[in-house]
């Protein structure tokens, strides 16, 4: 059995990184920030001082600008790490991410890849307010040429960043920025993980809680909950927002017969929404009840910690969905 490492998510996200420039020097890291600052969620310290100025680039105030020569130096043979500080300024290199990233490959008639890796912080839980904590993973989900990732436990922060660098297609990974602090242990050889597959988190019985990025601890801490109750809980961490691995969630609702589906992002029009149109075409006949959603409140984020947590689904609101779906 592998020996186990005590270890935050915003180590295991270094280590990731870390690893990746050792191994392949082609790889290089490029962001506000990310070099003398150590990035501006301490992620990135210390590689400049290891890597130098070559592999470690701090880049001028201009998303669309520096995500586009991501763009272009991974046409060119090497194997860009872009850092976009948050999923908010995600939106200002968006042209250069649907418009080329994600299409290149089509419009050259499948002769020319784009492998670029471009790494977001998202979600809320830090005060942030309206412009620096949304979860906005489902606008990424929507363009097809993007594989889209989401990082919801320290394995992944620590090998998925390997394995999109292999893909030769852009690959968006979505991090969580309420999760930099969090401890847990993981195996001291914790390698490359598979970006191609969901995941069952909890086996369980009773119903299936569907969930991505932070919503996959949060219903974890609610599965325990509610086995207090006698409820039986399995959790899926989608894992993989593009394209969905559909393959197991609808195992998890044929087996289960219930379906809760967990997220911050807004409540509608999200990931979830797309999960339950799914469930409801391929496995209709094998629900007992309704497929719920449960996501974020339909409002700017607000800073107020208070408003903040109001705005997006927490624990006890899932464990109180289960129960009025299992106990209406």
């Amino acid at each position: 059995m592998s020996e186990m490492i005590k270890i935050t998510y915003r180590e295991a996200l270094k280590a990731g990184i870390r690893e990746a420039l050792t191994n392949d020097e082609r790889v290089f890291l490029m962001g506000e920030d990310v070099g003398r600052y150590g990035g501006a969620f301490a992620v990135s310290k210390g590689l400049l001082q290891e890597f130098g100025e070559d592999r470690v680039m701090d880049v001028p105030l201009s998303e669309s600008g520096f995500v586009g020569a991501g763009i272009g130096a991974s046409l060119a043979g090497m194997k860009p790490i872009v850092e976009v500080m948050t999923v908010n300024f995600g939106l200002l290199p968006m042209d250069q991410i649907v418009n080329n990233a994600a299409t290149m490959l089509h419009m050259s008639g499948g002769q020319i890849n784009v492998p670029v890796v471009i790494r977001m912080s998202c979600g809320i839980g830090k005060q942030l307010a309206a412009q620096h904590s949304h979860s906005w993973e489902p606008l990424f989900a929507h363009i097809p040429g993007l594989v889209v990732l989401s990082v919801g436990t320290h394995e992944d922060a620590r090998g998925m960043l390997h394995t999109a660098l292999e893909h030769p297609d852009p690959v968006i990974i979505f991090e969580y920025t309420s999760m930099l602090n969090r401890e847990a242990e993981i195996p001291a050889d914790a390698g490359p993980m598979d970006i191609s597959l969901a995941k069952v988190r909890r086996e369980g019985k009773d119903i299936s809680i569907i969930t991505y990025g932070i919503g996959v601890h949060k219903s974890m801490e609610a599965a325990e909950k509610l086995a207090e109750q006698g409820i039986d809980a399995e959790v899926i961490d989608l894992r993989v927002l593009r394209p969905l691995d559909e393959k197991c969630f609808l195992e998890s609702v044929v087996k289960t017969h219930r379906a809760l589906l967990v997220e911050e992002a807004w409540g509608s029009i999200n990931v979830s929404s797309e999960v339950s149109a799914r469930i409801m075409e391929k496995a209709f006949f094998d629900l007992d009840a309704p497929v719920k959603r449960l996501g974020g409140v339909e409002v700017p984020i607000p800073y107020p910690l208070h408003l903040e947590n109001a705005s997006v689904p927490q624990v006890d609101d899932i464990v109180n969905a289960v129960i009025k779906i299992l106990r209406p």
